[in-house]
């Protein structure tokens, strides 16, 4: 298992290389461009049709042909914030400096349109499944849009499988450890009890997945916000030191720890953006398979709800996590790294309540995303095998005994497999957006015209 560790993390490094990191970049870049800056030019309009559609006489709910599309957000987000907005923040901060806290909210922002036409092209493309609901995402705007069907059933294989590993077991085994450290809850106690909680979200299918999602992930977002603001609060007059700190070193290379450890703009570049990548997904697909399944006034509509993903989980999330750290003093230069070093800056202000905070935060959040793959990856095994009934059951329940077994398991293995996965998921889906790309450019002109 050691070599095949070693040779998965050496196809790792080519997959999540500089170029595939400089070609999502690129193409969120070119988006931008094609749309004339939509995410900017529009920032009201987003803001207003998206938060401030949940307060207005016009908000949409769930109905017999999907849910709502509050509630496809929140099951994206349950998907994309993950132990990356705690821990891999903590971890792109140890590896490329402070800086790389800058490249992470630049990349994000040019994200947000690799988002939107996801979410565009989904809906645009989706169908009817079984039982009523949309179904939609890559493998169906690969097959009809681009009209390779092949192409789209690598994508779907690649997203089942994906699917057990960052989405679940990754997941699980990182919410045994914290619940293990924090409270001295056995793994085997964690996997059981999630693997009983997944159980019974996923046998209702979307319905009832978009009702948990929207409920559980606005509460673990101000669970850990509300800690947060009384670590910043507490930490209020290093905050300008703190963003200087973040903007120097995006592009000023500068030695720490007495000249031991040296941090370059290059590097400060590589963790954002590839952190950033990896925290919302933009460039997988698989968040836009969630969004597919609202029911949505249009593909532009629900396009500007993958915008807002994006802004809350990388831009507020990540960023919150990013001056929670940097704001605490030299603590991240102790030595810390991932969580452990996110729960220091929470125990330094708050004491062991702190520690407390951040791992029932990790809960919350690696739940969410066990939830929202576990509707990926039923979509994509459900394109694959024209909705069989047999499969989704057999897929249900290996994800739930996934769950279950993972808690306990040496899994460096299954996330550098999980990389891996993710990347050969982002080809075949960039090259559609590509293809696809004027179409998402007429619709958003016609949309704005009207």
């Amino acid at each position: 298992m050691g070599k095949w560790t070693v040779w998965i993390r050496g196809v790792g490094g080519i997959v999540w290389g500089p170029y595939m990191l400089v070609f999502i970049t690129a193409l969120g870049v070119w988006l931008t461009l094609r749309t004339g800056g939509f995410q900017f030019r529009r920032l009201g309009t987003v803001l207003r049709q998206t938060v401030g559609s949940l307060f207005g006489k016009g908000r949409r709910g769930p109905s017999d042909r999907g849910i709502s599309p509050f509630q496809a957000v929140s099951t994206a987000l349950a998907g994309t914030l993950g132990t990356g907005n705690i821990a891999g923040v903590a971890t792109a901060i140890v590896a490329g400096g402070p800086g790389a806290v800058f490249w992470m909210w630049v990349s994000a922002f040019f994200s947000m349109m690799t988002k939107y036409a996801e979410v565009v092209l989904a809906v645009r493309y989706r169908e009817r499944g079984g039982d009523g609901t949309y179904r939609g995402g890559p493998m169906y705007y690969i097959q009809k849009g681009l009209g390779t069907p092949w192409l789209g059933a690598v994508y779907a294989v690649f997203c089942v499988l994906a699917s057990f590993g960052i989405g679940n077991a990754t997941q699980v085994n990182t919410m045994a450890a914290g619940l293990r450290d924090s409270f001295g809850i056995p793994a085997a106690a964690t996997g059981l009890g999630t693997a009983a909680a997944v159980c019974l979200v996923i046998v209702g299918g979307i319905r009832r997945l978009g009702g948990i999602t929207q409920v559980l992930v606005p509460v673990m977002a101000v669970l850990y916000m509300g800690g947060g603001c009384l670590v910043l609060g507490a930490n209020a007059a290093q905050l300008p030191g703190a963003l200087a700190l973040i903007v120097k070193s995006a592009f000023t290379p500068w030695a720490a720890a007495g000249g031991a450890a040296g941090y370059g703009v290059m590097q400060a570049v590589r963790f954002g953006v590839s952190r950033g990548v990896f925290s919302n997904e933009a460039g997988l697909g698989s968040a836009s398979i969630a969004h597919a399944s609202a029911d949505a006034a249009g593909p532009v509509e629900q396009g500007l709800w993958g915008i807002f993903e994006v802004f809350v989980d990388t831009v507020v999330m990540c960023g919150f996590s990013g001056l929670i750290i940097l704001s605490s003093g030299d603590l991240w230069l102790s030595g810390l790294d991932g969580a452990a070093l996110t729960s220091a800056a929470f125990t330094r202000v708050l004491g062991p309540e702190g520690g407390w905070v951040v791992a029932v935060s990790m809960l919350f959040f690696a739940f969410s995303s066990v939830l929202g793959w576990a509707w990926y990856g039923e979509c994509a095994l459900g394109w694959l095998t024209g909705g069989s009934r047999p499969c989704l059951t057999l897929y249900r329940l290996l994800y739930v005994a996934a769950a279950g077994l993972s808690a306990g398991l040496s899994l460096d293995f299954v996330w550098n497999l999980s990389d891996v996965l993710n990347g050969l998921m982002a080809a075949p889906n960039m090259l559609a957006l590509i293809c696809l790309s004027g179409q998402v450019v007429r619709m958003t002109r016609d949309w704005e015209q009207k």
